[in-house]
């Protein structure tokens, strides 16, 4: 495994404070070193600044690698629509997932007003912050959304699956639409101004790949299966005849305009990442560059960030939401069965974070003076390792879901349990646990961020 410099000041910063002994009475810490003034030459190795700009690179190297996956992504669907073979079909459903990995790692840094956020342009054309809610994540990653607006659906399923156009699809309203372009899709995005109402991202490709999960049970007993959406590779055909909505013979153009909404949503992630990777790209991009210089500011984001996803995204809304209401439409990934990794992988930018360590997708490490370290040298040892250690839970509870999807018992399955689904609720508990610790830290460090549970009306 590669690791790489993030600069020769933040390496020796690294290879000082890894050194530091942070207790051998573990949570108690009373052997770990002492002392917040610099007297003991401890704090003078890992300061405030440093811990923000390792940060900012790992960002940045988390949303390079999620561009890098999207477009490999493209690649792959534009090989699937040119020639819709089985093998060319696993293998874009396979990119999918790929280009899920990065991404869900990045989600840690939302909610900090940051370029995926708020990313907006003033008069001139230039990139600058705006309010939260403006930059691109909602066409990047919103969820649910009303697929009845993009392709054919079923009459019935679990859950709302939105409202069409006149009763038809962009894909089968030839009529309105007769080109399927970048600019016709991105300009439908919460058509009517319904938030479910999602054209782009990640999930309107998701949907366009598996199609709905509708999870229909052949023992008829009324349990979902444990099956991923199977929309059928004939919706892509390319033979005169033989091209099919789902069980029903359709004109060729509709695979033809299939194809192209697939290619266009592609294109359209990979422009909005773009934008939010330039502006985290160091020395030139203008987010990196006020980030770094924002002192405890910037400190404060780092643990807004890592709280809010804790609380109210990822255990509220991404997991308590479809768990209480057994609504496999409110699952993030509902129709590739993906949502292990989900939960997964947004644990794990938030333990990214405080370790300030991530690993790229070609295997090379990016590390750098972590908020564990600062916490550490300002001598909060108790602390330090108390949420160290609620991490490490939160990861091994989310572990044991991605592990039961991989072996036959996906998260769709799951929730039909409801609130005594103990692996689930676990996975919630220890995220409600770490937030705690992680307020205890800002407290700690004296500085100041906005409420870490206001994302969601859920109750634990």
């Amino acid at each position: 495994m590669k690791k790489s410099s993030i600069s020769l000041a933040l390496l020796l910063a690294f290879s000082l404070t890894a050194c530091i002994d942070d207790g051998e009475d573990g949570l108690a810490g009373t052997d770990g070193a002492t002392g917040a003034d610099g007297t003991d030459g401890v704090s003078v190795y890992v300061t405030r600044d440093d811990v923000v700009t390792s940060n900012a690179n790992i960002a940045y190297a988390a949303y390079a690698d999620s561009l890098i996956s999207a477009q490999s992504l493209r690649d792959s669907l534009t090989k699937f629509v040119a020639d819709p073979s089985e093998t060319n079909f696993v293998e874009a459903k396979q990119a999918w997932l790929n280009a899920r990995e990065p991404y869900g790692q990045t989600e840690v840094y939302r909610f900090r007003v940051g370029p995926i956020d708020a990313l907006t342009t003033n008069e001139n054309g230039d990139y600058e912050l705006g309010e939260e809610g403006d930059g691109p994540e909602g066409r990047i990653n919103a969820w649910p959304l009303g697929e009845a607006l993009i392709d054919y659906v079923a009459t019935e399923i679990d859950g709302d699956e939105g409202e069409g156009l006149s009763g038809s699809s962009i894909i089968e309203d030839t009529v309105s639409y007769p080109s399927i372009t970048e600019d016709v899709i991105s300009d439908l995005f919460e058509y009517e101004g319904e938030e479910a109402n999602v054209t782009t991202g990640y999930h309107a490709i998701e949907f366009l790949l598996w199609g709905q999960d509708l999870n229909a049970d052949l023992s008829g007993d009324g349990d979902r299966d444990a099956t991923a959406g199977q929309r059928t590779i004939s919706d892509y055909s390319t033979v005169s005849g033989e091209c099919t909505s789902g069980s029903e013979i359709v004109a060729d153009e509709i695979c033809t305009r299939r194809g192209e909404y697939l290619v266009a949503a592609a294109e359209i992630l990979i422009d909005d990442l773009t934008t939010v990777v330039e502006a985290w790209e160091p020395e030139t991009g203008f987010h990196y560059e006020n980030f770094v210089a924002g002192g405890d500011d910037s400190l404060a984001l780092i643990f807004e960030g890592m709280g809010r996803l804790s609380y109210g995204e990822l255990a509220g809304e991404r997991i308590n939401i479809a768990l209480t209401t057994d609504s496999q439409e409110d699952e993030h990934s509902c129709f590739s069965d993906n949502t292990h990794r989900d939960i997964f992988l947004n644990a794990k930018g938030v333990q990214n974070a405080f370790n300030a360590s991530y690993t790229r997708i070609d295997g090379e490490v990016i590390e750098g003076a972590s908020p564990y370290d600062l916490l550490i040298v300002e001598g909060e040892f108790e602390l330090a390792n108390s949420l160290r250690s609620a991490l490490e839970a939160t990861m091994s509870a989310a572990a044991v879901i991605d592990t039961k999807a991989k072996t036959g018992t996906p998260f769709d399955v799951l929730i039909q349990e409801g609130i005594n689904q103990e692996n689930i609720v676990a996975v919630i508990t220890a995220l409600d646990t770490q937030t705690g610790f992680i307020e205890d830290s800002i407290d700690a460090l004296n500085i100041s961020t906005g409420d870490l549970y206001q994302d969601t009306e859920e109750e634990f």
